[in-house]
């Protein structure tokens, strides 16, 4: 069965190009173009991806994801005419998976919603560092995540994480001891290559540790790699 995207968008030929094009690769879209009644369509029709644009008649986009994101668990990927790195921080703050600027080129488009959709539906493996990652999880010492349940707890406290946080906090655990580059991460979640300025990554990873309890002064639980990337410590768990 072909994948479900509903596509949020006021501007109407815009949707309908888009939708076309997502048509010819092969899946199911729907059209919705009012913020205000777009919880309810998501709810009832529990898409695979929402395509959200911000700015829309009757509820602005980022106030549709933080409706929704508590009883959704769909990806959302926002798309806005505005360019400014606190829009993008604020959307993922609110629960999205990911954020395009307008103009969208749809190649683009469809390679972050492949990405994301890949992301749902991927199974469990084994990295180079022999982890198992299969759904039932991970554990270093009192810290745990499951793929199945996306849950991370430590010790016995749940971390409140967003879908896009536990997205990236499973990916460090999954090649813990490994130094991960910020286009490592870029490409893998977001199915793009780092372009040197987007510091979105550089954001999730402070919410990260400090829900870890990790020190931002002198972080061990996720450690920043000068010049590298970002490693996360199989150790200091305890």
């Amino acid at each position: 069965m072909a994948q479900h995207i509903l596509i949020v968008e006021d501007d109407a030929r815009l949707a309908e190009l888009i939708a076309a094009y997502l048509t010819k690769h092969g899946y199911q879209v729907s059209l919705h173009g009012r913020g205000d009644t777009a919880p309810a369509a998501i709810l009832d029709s529990r898409p695979d991806l929402v395509v959200l644009d911000v700015m829309l008649p009757g509820k602005e986009g980022f106030d549709v994801c933080r409706d929704v994101r508590p009883h959704y668990s769909g990806r959302i990927l926002m798309m806005t005419a505005r360019d400014e790195d606190v829009d993008e921080i604020l959307g993922l703050e609110l629960g999205a998976d990911d954020y395009l600027a307008k103009p969208v080129e749809p190649r683009r488009l469809l390679a972050r919603i492949r990405a994301l959709l890949r992301r749902n539906s991927s199974g469990g493996r084994q990295d180079g560092s022999g982890v198992q990652t299969e759904s039932d999880g991970i554990i270093f010492g009192q810290f745990s995540i499951s793929q199945g349940t996306r849950e991370a707890l430590l010790g016995d406290e749940q971390i409140e994480l967003t879908t896009a946080e536990f997205d990236l906090l499973w990916l460090l655990a999954t090649h813990a001891g490994q130094v991960l580059s910020r286009d490592d991460i870029m490409s893998e979640l977001r199915g793009i290559g780092f372009d040197g300025l987007d510091r979105s990554i550089d954001a999730r990873i402070s919410r990260l540790r400090r829900k870890l309890g990790d020190n931002p002064d002198a972080p061990a639980r996720i450690k920043t790699v000068r010049g590298k990337g970002y490693l996360f410590s199989r150790s200091d768990w305890e």
